[in-house]
């Protein structure tokens, strides 16, 4: 199918640059963009959301708090964990 498209000059640049390194015509180049852009925004589409299944760890030790984090992994891990 022949079309009009009109290119930004950055992309345009980047294209022919492509068809120059690897010797495919501008034309096969473009097809080739358009079919890999194309693909990834439908795979990206198919992918399940990322889900996180909470566990209560159960309570903290005695003298250990969740309201400073350096502070508590001072007191679990000692001074390696900097």
């Amino acid at each position: 199918m022949r079309t009009t498209l009109t290119l930004e000059d950055d992309v345009a640049a980047k294209l022919k640059a492509e068809a120059r390194r690897s010797g495919r015509s501008f034309r096969e180049i473009v097809n080739d963009a358009l079919r890999r852009g194309l693909a990834a925004r439908h795979a990206g589409a198919r992918r399940r959301a990322f889900k996180v299944d909470a566990r209560d760890l159960g309570a903290l030790k005695p003298g250990l708090s969740l309201d400073n984090v350096g502070d508590l992994l001072e007191q679990v891990e000692g001074s390696v964990h900097r």
